[in-house]
């Protein structure tokens, strides 16, 4: 078993983080879209879909980054590196991913490419990335239509890119980029082209170097260069790139065997909107004009700019493979730069290495199929690591070379947080769909990333609790679209388990990062304390939460015809779970430095307080949890003006995940911390809230015991929910007729399928129900844009999350404690075991079956289960079908997704029979 530390990429993270080699300097940080961003909009009412679009894209300079496929920059994205292709027969050359806006989509927005991340390390001194190009022309233009077509029928499929026949018989070429670095600041580029198809096909690849346009917006800001090098020679062509005020030194790129070299300058063809004349003849269009019409005009005959390109106009056979080789370096008047043996070598040797590492981050037995998926997923994540640029009282004054934005814009998004700055690389949900980062997604980043690069992922936790980030007020940025919403606040629990993580596989946690982390979500409670707990008593709102549709109207804006406000079980367990983590993080903290005792005691209190809230009978009868069903739910409290049955307000029996949010506020005390001296005040405290007898500490309405005898676990327990509620909530959870699917858990009970839950005694403005019923697919409705469905497909960080509760009751309850699983089979398994297969049952999702060779996630897409050239690669995507398992929503969102690489890790580690004699002892 090889120590990680001890592999070549264990290497490179150490002495990249001790300063003395900056691997991480280059990386995949070009995002696959900045057009339709919120950064790119300028617009009066606030509509960046159609403000920046893709067309646009071709012709206009962006403001705040850029973005290419397959492609890398440095990690101030100073100057830009992708490849760009023309089949012959486009209208223009595919430079950047197409995929459909909001309106466009039946389903919401959504990608129409594929491609897939096939290998990547945390230096990305190796990367490799997967492009299928058409032979025909792009079907723009269909797809629209018949998108289009289908937004009438919400229970219509998304038209995909294979839908359109554009890859029959094959016809296409594998595009595979892949990068190499010799030393951080020398990175070997080769691109491997593959003609799929039957016949011999014309292609035009121009690998593109380009600065990011920082001067159009400010003229005191000084031009960088790129120029045609003077030290070319045979069969070489070398571009240097001069940063000048980029501060990004000199670089160099060699292209083998290019045609000829093309100049251009990124900036944005202002004729072509009718703004006016052109500062400079050679814009950002160049290259298209040049290469598709002809015009050798277009491009700078002085061989100078600030966008170039290697032009290689290619004719491949019928499986001919062709291959680019490219260098980009810091190292003048190489001799060889692209030798093909010594690129061989090189790329032979990265892979070795990669494969290595793997290796050492799950040394345990998994099937070749198991060790893909888990590699892609790792893979994935660090492929949506993106370069993000924002900062808001810029954006909302307008740069100086331009005129002043709509005063509209003033009162607008996101401008109460003028103090907003961000200027980093941040790990994003999915870099066509969500190329900006989300906070409780991120959260999630986080585990998988805690697994090959601890130093990333506390620096991602960390990030948004800047004080250029986090409010002032305490609030943490939900994300781009609107910093105002509210995410449900995970990061404390994120914070805990990077510690953890870190410490079982590095060797040590990082008591500082605690710290750090401990303090800022200190604020960030208060805020939760003080905002969203409306009536002052511990239960609390938060709107949506993330959870979008979940309800049967948007919880963020309750209708004006409904009024009122909810009582949220999910908000409410969400703070009682944040409470613990931190009770945790603080009892930790405090083992070594005794200031930290009173906050432990502290955060013990407020849980008994949400504990007490969420559990109690009020007096007029309000309760989160009904007794009768068994289930926690929202309560609505209905304006002064209405009621229903004479009351006032309104329990929402609608069987959704919001109601097994309260399980996940679980948490122990291990003995060895209550005997601290550090800790006495603490236990002493804690002893008497215990003898007192105050309904604090009631049997009724908070879980409290010791698990000396569980066998596993040697303390305390703490949770909302006591074992009686447990049973009976996981009754419903294990329900295959209710939330438990062949493929997870799912986000609303099947129940409702033929039961739709209807909200009583109220109907919309139009004489509608508000109604949810279970709907294992996309969305039925145009709540949120459509294509964010929480009734009924399966989302991971719920599932990761429920999977972890029952770990953590097992240790505390035992072995002893069992539950049907599923309900009704007569098999009685432990909580261990039915997380193990909860577990089995989301990795299922990607698995080959072993029986028919299909992989649930592809459903009926032949292409993608049988196609040699494709069955083999695995797209992660944001949710998944309630019943069959099929990917759904944002194709690539490898994100929080990505968690199933921790899965994965734990399964093979605890295989439970395979280790009767042996407890599992996880890392949380």
């Amino acid at each position: 078993m090889t120590d990680i530390q001890g592999t070549q990429e264990g290497q490179r993270l150490a002495v990249n983080q001790q300063g003395t080699a900056h691997w991480k300097h280059w990386g995949p940080y070009l995002s696959d879209r900045q057009w339709g961003t919120v950064r790119e909009d300028y617009s009066a009412n606030s509509q960046p879909w159609t403000y920046f679009s893709y067309e646009d894209a071709r012709f206009r300079a962006y403001r705040w980054g850029e973005d290419g496929i397959a492609g890398l920059c440095d990690s101030d994205q100073r100057l830009c590196f992708a490849f760009t292709l023309w089949n012959g027969l486009d209208d223009f050359l595919k430079e950047r991913l197409f995929g459909l806006t909001n309106g466009e989509g039946n389903h919401g927005e959504d990608v129409k490419e594929y491609y897939f991340y096939l290998d990547n390390v945390p230096t990305h001194s190796y990367m490799k990335c997967l492009y299928k190009y058409p032979q025909a022309k792009f079907p723009y233009a269909d797809l629209r239509a018949e998108n289009a077509r289908r937004k009438a029928d919400l229970t219509s499929f998304e038209y995909e890119l294979l839908d359109t026949g554009v890859f029959a018989e094959d016809r296409y070429f594998d595009v595979l980029v892949e990068y190499a670095k010799q030393t951080p600041e020398d990175i070997c580029i080769q691109f491997t082209i593959t003609n799929r198809g039957p016949q011999a096909a014309p292609l035009h690849a121009l690998p593109m170097l380009w600065f990011r346009n920082t001067w159009s917006w400010d003229h005191t800001v000084s031009k960088p260069l790129l120029r045609r090098d003077s030290a070319e020679h045979a069969n070489i062509h070398v571009i240097e790139a001069q940063g000048g005020a980029q501060d990004i030194g000199t670089m160099w790129l060699y292209a083998e065997g290019a045609d000829e070299v093309l100049f251009t300058e990124n900036e944005t063809n202002n004729a072509h909107f009718g703004w006016g004349a052109n500062a400079s003849p050679y814009v950002k269009d160049a290259f298209e004009q040049y290469i598709i019409h002809g015009q050798r005009a277009a491009v700078n005959p002085a061989a100078v700019g600030t966008k170039a390109a290697a032009s290689y106009a290619l004719q491949i056979a019928a499986g001919e493979t062709r291959v680019i080789r490219l260098r980009l370096s810091n190292i003048a008047a190489m001799s060889e730069p692209c030798d093909a043996t010594s690129f061989a070598a090189l790329f032979q040797t990265r892979r070795q290495e990669a494969d290595e590492f793997y290796q050492a981050v799950t040394p345990y037995p998994l099937s070749a199929d198991l060790s893909n998926i888990q590699r892609q997923a790792f893979v994935g994540m660090l492929w949506n690591k993106q370069f993000y640029f924002y900062m808001v009282k810029e954006w909302l004054k307008g740069d100086p070379a331009f005129p002043p934005p709509p005063s509209e814009r003033k009162n607008g998004r996101n401008s109460t947080w003028k103090h907003l700055f961000l200027k980093d690389v941040i790990s994003m949900p999915d870099t066509w769909e969500y190329p900006w980062f989300a906070a409780w997604d991120l959260a999630f980043h986080t585990i998988p990333l805690a697994m090959i690069d601890p130093v990333l992922a506390k620096q991602q936790i960390l990030l948004l609790m800047q004080p250029w980030s986090m409010h002032p007020n305490g609030q943490i940025p939900a994300y781009e679209w609107s910093f105002n919403d509210l995410n449900p606040p995970v990061q404390a629990w994120a914070a805990w388990r990077v510690y953890k993580i870190e410490a079982r596989m590095y060797g040590a946690g990082d008591r500082i990062f605690l710290e750090q982390a401990f303090q800022k979500l200190t604020l960030y409670f208060t805020w939760w304390l003080n905002r969203k707990d409306m009536d002052g008593n511990d239960i609390f709102q938060g709107g949506f939460l993330g959870l979008d549709n979940i309800g049967p109207f948007d919880r963020s804006n309750i209708p004006a015809g409904i009024s009122g406000y909810l009582d949220q079980s999910d908000a409410t367990g969400w703070m009682g779970m944040f409470s613990l983590n931190m009770l945790r993080i603080a009892i930790e903290l405090a083992s070594h430095d005794v200031s930290y005792e009173q906050m432990a005691v502290q955060f013990l209190l407020q849980f008994l307080f949400i504990a007490r809230a969420i559990n109690e009978i009020g007096d007029d009868g309000e309760n989160l949890w009904d007794d009768v069903d068994g289930f926690y739910y929202d309560i609505l409290h209905l304006a002064d003006d209405i009621e229903i049955d004479g009351k006032k307000f309104l329990s929402m029996k609608l069987r959704s995940v919001v109601g097994l949010v309260p399980l996940l506020a679980i948490e122990g005390i291990d003995l060895k911390f209550l005997e601290s001296p550090n800790l006495a005040d603490f236990r002493q405290r804690f002893d008497h809230l215990l003898r007192s007898g105050t309904d604090l500490t009631s049997h009724e309405n908070v879980e409290i015991r010791s698990t000396v005898d569980s066998g596993l676990m040697r303390g305390i327990m703490l949770a909302l929910v006591k074992p009686e509620r447990l049973k009976r909530i996981l009754t419903r959870l294990l329900d295959e007729n209710e939330f438990l699917s062949p493929y997870g858990i799912r986000s609303l009970s099947k129940y409702h399928e033929l039961h739709p839950y209807i909200l009583p005694g109220i109907t919309a403005s139009n004489g509608q129900p508000y109604e949810v019923q279970y709907t294992p697919a996309e969305s039925r409705t145009n709540d949120f844009g459509g294509n964010s469905n929480w009734r009924g497909p399966i989302w991971f960080p719920i599932n990761f999350l429920l999977i972890e509760a029952l770990q953590k009751f097992h240790q505390y309850l035992g072995a002893s404690f069992t539950i049907e699983c599923p309900t009704g089979s007569g098999n009685n398994m432990n909580l261990w075991e039915v997380a193990t297969e909860l577990s089995t049952r989301l990795m299922r999702i990607f698995q080959r079956d072993t029986s028919n060779g299909q992989r649930p996630v592809y459903g009926g897409i032949a292409t993608l289960q049988n196609n040699p050239n494709w069955k083999n690669y695995i797209l992660f995507y944001e949710y998944f079908h309630g019943d069959n398992g099929a990917g759904l929503g944002a194709s690539h969102q490898t994100g929080w997704t990505g968690v199933i690489a921790k899965l994965i890790q734990q399964w093979a580690e605890y295989p439970g029979p395979n280790h009767p004699s042996q407890p599992p002892i996880p890392d949380f």
